[in-house]
């Protein structure tokens, strides 16, 4: 059986989805944008655990408050920008959630977690210094709700959605 890799990202609450996305759009290269704007807490999840990951998700979201986040800053990616999320929970949330999962993890997954939304990626180092002085010049910080987790299937450009799960504690 093909089993596709699985993402695991972050929902944000409506009006800071509307902003992010709206970025997104503007700044991403078009012929890359495949997904909207996201928080990603994993990257490369086994899709042959798939029935054992949606059964942590809804264990795991049913106890959890939505969270409290700031995007306090824009971050220059070399060949693009990101702004910064902050949010005590969400990496205690992570990290509850690695541990449980820490054999299925892949390199790129057992890292360090900075967690950011990702504006522009893939842009040439101008365009994108350009971006990050702008951006910067401007911002201020923005505080958001994370509302949930969605799962996604990879599928090597577009994702598809394999489920949705809300916080409820």
């Amino acid at each position: 059986m093909n089993y596709q890799p699985l993402i695991l990202t972050l929902t944000f609450d409506d009006a800071t989805f509307a902003l992010l996305d709206g970025l997104r759009r503007q700044h991403f290269p078009p012929e890359r944008n495949f997904i909207p704007a996201h928080v990603t807490l994993f990257h490369a999840l086994p899709g042959e655990q798939q029935p054992m990951i949606i059964e942590a998700l809804e264990r795991v979201c049913a106890a959890t408050a939505p969270l409290p986040l700031a995007l306090p800053a824009v971050r220059f990616l070399g060949r693009g920008v990101a702004l910064e999320v902050e949010s005590a929970a969400l990496r205690q949330l992570r990290a509850a959630l690695a541990r449980e999962w820490g054999e299925w993890l892949g390199a790129q997954d057992r890292q360090g977690y900075r967690p950011h939304v990702t504006i522009q990626n893939k842009v040439d180092a101008p365009t994108a210094r350009e971006l990050y002085t702008e951006l910067s010049a401007n911002w201020q910080q923005h505080d958001a709700v994370g509302e949930g987790l969605t799962l996604w299937y990879y599928h090597g450009g577009p994702w598809e959605l394999a489920g949705e799960f809300p916080f409820r504690g």
